[in-house]
């Protein structure tokens, strides 16, 4: 017969020091737990810059037009010619689910965000919005 082993409280202390630490760093969304549904077009940029910067530099006037103005005075960030981007720094995410989908529909292009990631920790925003699965295009801005 095997020998039982003992439930030592020292191990299970020392499990959720060891998980709250990958958590508090962000490992927890990269390594462990998180898996992305399919790799995005990525593009890194200079951190802690407005939202204007990331447009400018990533909407240039061969792939799409910036600020392009709607009939009811609304703005798509960047009207690309298959696309109508929307751009948002991570937290604001289902904010920007919604802009897309609007303009999306104004304009006949199908939806597209640019979520601008600020820190590893944004990556948990990335997996909410796979969770919609709703036919958004994403495209990751790594500002970090």
């Amino acid at each position: 017969m095997g020998r039982k082993k003992k439930n030592n409280p020292n191990n299970k202390i020392i499990s959720f020091v060891i998980t709250f630490l990958m958590m508090a760093s962000g490992v927890y969304y990269l390594g462990l737990n998180y898996v992305p549904q399919k790799w995005y077009e990525e593009q890194t940029m200079m951190p802690n810059q407005v939202e204007s910067y990331y447009v400018n530099q990533w909407c240039t006037s061969d792939f799409g037009r910036k600020e392009a103005v709607l009939w009811d005075m609304t703005r798509v960030d960047c009207l690309a010619k298959d696309y109508a981007v929307e751009f948002d720094f991570a937290k604001k995410w289902a904010e920007a689910v919604g802009q897309s989908l609007y303009y999306s529909k104004l304009t006949g292009k199908k939806p597209a965000i640019a979520l601008i990631l600020t820190s590893l920790k944004d990556y948990r925003y990335v997996k909410r919005l796979e969770r919609l699965d709703n036919g958004i295009k994403l495209f990751l801005i790594k500002a970090y």
